[in-house]
This record gives structure tokens, sequence and C-alpha cells, in this order.
């Protein structure tokens, strides 16, 4: 299940509601009668399952964690990127697909370490099928580490499901969303771990020094990293992220003669926003975590609200 954050483990992606009533509209979504039972029955069975080698995290590495300025991953408040593609449908149809992420200009403390807070919007089909709330920190050696997500998925605008991990809670543990200095040879290193919701990504260095162009640029001295979740590298599926210097995350593709959502994606457009834009989207990001409490009491719900970066 592929995320608004471009992780391979895959929900859907794509743009119908207007911008500004997402969140309020996403925070009134009520959840399905059986949604606790379900969560409850999916955590028991993936939390039996063997953890794979995971990355070792320490909060005393994290001198000035929300300073996330790695020169293929760098997260800058206000900051906002939208991709378009395509990606293909359980019934096979290829529908378009448009990711918004917006870096916000709120923190918040996940295991003892200080995260900034993107707020991503995924389309599919031009409809919202998801809203998420995801978390990132930056060590002293430069490494971006992934501390957990929480999504908001959508059908017919109503909540069906909200499968959040948090680093330090129900087994969860963070992942490294990109290295200090990545090259070739490295070996596979865990996203994250999400035991309770079957987050299990993984990714290595495929290719670097590359050539690509989208729509937004050309590019060189592009590298590619070939990411996969447990269940996707069973069927043979897999992601390939293509990142440019100083822009980051410009493409992706896939490959694997079994992969299901043949997604395919690439950056349109880079803004700055302003200061009132920017307000805009916090207050939006307030209104998913105000849901997150409600949804997800017991494991949102044991974190401290988010603040104002300092």
């Amino acid at each position: 299940m592929k995320s608004a954050n471009f992780s391979s483990a895959k929900k859907t992606w794509a743009h119908s509601l207007p911008l500004g009533a997402m969140l309020t509209t996403a925070a009134c979504f009520m959840l399905p009668l059986d949604f606790a039972s379900a969560q409850t029955a999916k955590a028991s069975t993936l939390a039996s399952v063997p953890s794979p080698k995971l990355e070792t995290m320490d909060p005393k590495m994290f001198d000035r964690s929300t300073v996330i300025d790695n020169k293929w991953w760098s997260m800058k408040p206000g900051t906002r990127h939208t991709y378009v593609g395509t990606t293909v449908e359980d019934d096979g149809k290829v529908v378009p697909h448009k990711i918004v992420i917006t870096i916000t200009d709120l923190t918040k403390l996940i295991g003892g370490v200080r995260t900034v807070v993107s707020y991503d919007l995924d389309y599919a089909d031009n409809e919202l099928v998801e809203a998420e709330l995801a978390f990132f920190a930056q060590d002293n050696a430069g490494t971006v580490w992934r501390f957990g997500e929480y999504p908001e998925e959508y059908e017919d605008k109503k909540l069906i499901k909200a499968p959040t991990w948090l680093h330090g809670i129900e087994g969860a543990r963070a992942g490294i969303a990109m290295k200090a200095k990545p090259e070739m040879g490295l070996p596979v290193y865990s996203q994250g771990w999400g035991p309770a919701v079957g987050w299990t990504d993984h990714a290595q260095i495929h290719q670097m020094g590359q050539k690509t162009t989208v729509r937004f640029g050309k590019y060189e001295d592009v590298m590619v990293i070939k990411e996969s979740s447990r269940d996707e590298a069973t069927d043979g599926g897999y992601q390939l992220k293509y990142y440019a210097p100083g822009v980051g995350n410009v493409r992706v593709g896939w490959g694997g003669a079994k992969d299901k959502s043949q997604e395919v994606m690439e950056l349109v457009k880079v803004e700055k926003l302003t200061a009132k834009e920017l307000a805009a989207v916090r207050e939006k990001a307030k209104a998913l975590e105000k849901s997150a409490y409600k949804v997800s009491p017991k494991v949102y719900g044991l974190t401290a609200k988010m603040e104002l970066i300092k």
C-alpha cells in the first residue's frame, strides 16, 4: 500500500474536493461499525509475524531533528510538491492519480524525538482517497528517519480505515526515509516497521548517476531507489523512485511482472507557500489530528499534540 508520501506500502493515490474543504470534510467522516474489530483482528494477525532486521534509532542522535536539509530529501516548511500520473485499480482500470505533499510548520514529539509534520493528499480517479500526517526527523549524521504515519483512507467520501503506526507504540519502529550518504552496495534498509497495520517497507539503492526528464524539469546525477514491502516482495512487485539532488523525489515507476498498481508518477510543480497559504494548511493538519485522536485513541491518542516549529 503506497502512501501519499511515496512509501512503497500501497493505498491508492489521486483530485476532486476543493483543497480548502478537504480536512473539514475528512474530520466529519464516520467510521464503519466494524472498523475497530477489523483493526484488532489485523493487529492480532500481524503482530505474530517475525520482524525483519530493523534500524536502531537513538533519540540522542537528534540534536537538531527538525532541520531536514538532506540534499536528496529536504523538508523546508511551506514547500509543496505536486505529482501526477496513473495507477491501476483492483478491477484493472487505469485511473489518473495525483498527490500533493506539503511540509508544514508543525512538529510532533514521537519516541523522544521532535519530528516535522508532512500533510499529504492523495487522489485517484478524481476523488480524494487519502489524507495523511507523516512524521520525519533528521539525525546528526544527516539521515532522515520516518517515525510513523496517520493516514485516513476514504471511499465514497466515507472514512473506511486509518492504519496508524507510530514509533514506540504497538511494536512499531522508526525507519530510514533517506540515507545521509546513499551509495551503491549498501544493504537493504527498513523504512519503518508497523506490525499492527502491516507496514513492512524496505529499500535499497538501485542506481546512481542517472538522467531523467519530468514535466517540472530535466535532471542529472539522479539516484534510483528500489522499494518494496513484504507483501509486494512476495508477489514480485516493487517501486522505483527517482531522486534529484536539491529537489528530492521527481519520478515514481514500478517493476516486477506481478506489480498490482503499476503506478507511474512525475513531479509537475514545486511551490513556496505564502504565510497565509501555510497557515491554511496548518489548520487542515490540525483538523486531521483532531480526527486522529478520536479514530486512533490507542495509538495516536497516546501522543502529545502537534506544536509550531521553533
